[in-house]
């Protein structure tokens, strides 16, 4: 399988099988495009020999097919025979060397339905609770529907074992700091901390920390720590001002704006001082469909590492993003790839979170195929104790699977377990499931209804972004080239 298209003014081909990513000349791309349009019912290209056949216009014109004559409305015929061989060439050694219409990963050597249930990843929910109250919030402003809490630390100490005991052989683990709003029981988190480095040498691990935070209550006094001890740290802001604050309120109702940006600056300027990573993260809904805005905005303010999300939400909600709204997203992710460019060639440090990828080595194959790992290698606890297959799932008594202080059995560890992208039809003939492992499962669940068909909504938006990530790969490896020469 093979996935072309157009990034600016560079043809881009991605083959699915080998994950090579090549940008081809004008000709290629057109009879690379002529031969996918020609593909037999069955879905399977021509074999490379056809390729020397009428795709490549050695058949006479009247003998022709409109998919022979024109390609997104370009005839063949504007071609050169030196061009369009040329291009033959070009298609005949990518293939020979592997790199085109490679064969897909072998299902039954790489399902992950084998891996055994080791937890690899702990989100620990410091509180049910948070001191905002953000309108597209999925966590009930913090509560998961029941009542608010702070995690106990015993609780937490307990969630600690647990995933040291049910590690197995994995020597680097993970805990996230998650809420609601973590801050409100900072010092049961340094605790925490302190304790895990503590165990963590007596089963020979390592853990990396992180944490998710408004920051309605960073201070300079909690950096110090943060810094030291937080191998991520996630700053939670939507962009300008009244975008922020129309979703983004406290719970007096006021707009918290105001109250963080400052904040939030201070503690990203103190992280790159430190020389650790952050990233601020932004929600866009249908109110801010022009979230390159916000980016550029973030961006001018001095934040270095961003991220901007869409809202998932019930289509009844009134910011609710739907299908109606993708030509107009689409077109905002070519203007921040754009936006980008423009930064990285002026000099200036950016990162957009969803425009990471890694071409060269990228997630273990495993990963590729089974996606985040919730309900198999990731779980979350409440401030209860009790287990949940993600976050996302926190509060969903249907879905508790066990608790620190008691039974730990995850009965649903096979559902999850089989919820990879060789199960989901709408995956198998994706161009895009080894980059994204299937989707989010809570979003499949919520908006489908079903583990195995992935909110199709999210899957447009997750293959357009991945195009511009390419194509910024690209566009880099081109203007290097260049520059060499």
């Amino acid at each position: 399988m093979i996935h072309i298209y157009q990034f600016h003014d560079l043809n881009v081909v991605l083959d699915v099988g080998s994950g090579a990513v090549h940008v081809v000349s004008d000709a290629a791309a057109a009879l690379l495009r002529a031969r996918e349009d020609r593909s037999s019912p069955a879905g399977e290209p021509f074999a490379a020999e056809q390729l020397n056949g009428s795709v490549l216009g050695a058949t006479p014109a009247s003998s022709r097919t409109n998919a022979d004559e024109f390609v997104d409305g370009q005839s063949l015929a504007t071609f050169s025979e030196t061009d369009l061989a040329s291009a033959r060439g070009e298609i005949a050694a990518l293939t020979a060397a592997g790199l085109l219409d490679a064969p897909e990963m072998e299902e039954d050597v790489l399902s992950p339905e084998d891996r055994g249930a080791v937890i690899k990843a702990l989100c620990l929910h410091a509180a049910h609770d948070c001191n905002m109250r953000c309108a597209y919030c999925f966590a009930d402003a913090g509560g998961y529907a029941g009542a608010r809490a702070l995690l106990p630390l015993e609780t937490g100490k307990r969630a600690i074992d647990f995933l040291l005991a049910n590690s197995g052989a994995r020597r680097n683990l993970e805990i996230d700091f998650f809420g609601g709003e973590p801050l409100m029981n900072f010092e049961v988190i340094k605790e925490l901390v302190h304790y895990g480095r503590a165990r963590e040498k007596d089963y020979k691990k390592n853990i990396r920390f992180t944490l998710t935070t408004n920051g309605l209550l960073l201070d300079d006094a909690k950096t110090p720590f943060l810094n030291e001890h937080m191998d991520n740290v996630i700053l939670s802001i939507d962009g300008r001002p009244e975008v922020n604050d129309r979703m983004r309120r406290t719970v007096s109702g006021e707009g918290t704006y105001a109250h963080i940006a400052d904040k939030l600056l201070r503690f990203a300027e103190a992280r790159d001082a430190a020389g650790k990573l952050y990233y601020v993260r932004g929600t866009y809904t249908k109110y801010n469909k022009n979230f390159t805005e916000d980016v550029r905005y973030l961006a001018d303010l001095g934040f270095h590492n961003i991220s901007v999300e869409p809202a998932v939400s019930d289509k009844l909600e009134p910011w609710a993003l739907t299908e109606e709204d993708l030509p107009e997203v689409f077109a905002e992710y070519d203007r921040l790839a754009a936006f980008m460019w423009e930064w990285e060639q002026a000099g200036k440090q950016i990162s957009f979170f969803h425009f990471n990828v890694d071409l060269e080595q990228g997630p273990c194959a495993y990963k590729r195929v089974a996606g985040c790992g919730a309900g198999t290698e990731y779980v979350a606890v409440t401030p209860e104790g009790d287990i949940y297959p993600c976050h996302q799932f926190a509060g969903e008594t249907d879905y508790r699977i066990g608790n620190v202080e008691g039974c730990f059995q995850n009965r649903w560890f096979d559902v999850f377990n089989k919820a990879h992208v060789f199960s989901k039809d709408e995956c198998r003939s994706c161009w895009a499931k080894y980059y994204c492992g299937g989707g989010c499962h809570a979003n499949a669940l919520r908006m489908e209804g079903d583990l195995l068909r992935p909110h199709r909504l999210s899957c447009a938006i997750e293959r357009k972004r991945l195009e511009c990530a390419i194509g910024l790969v690209c566009a880099r490896a081109m203007t290097e080239e260049i520059s060499r020469e």
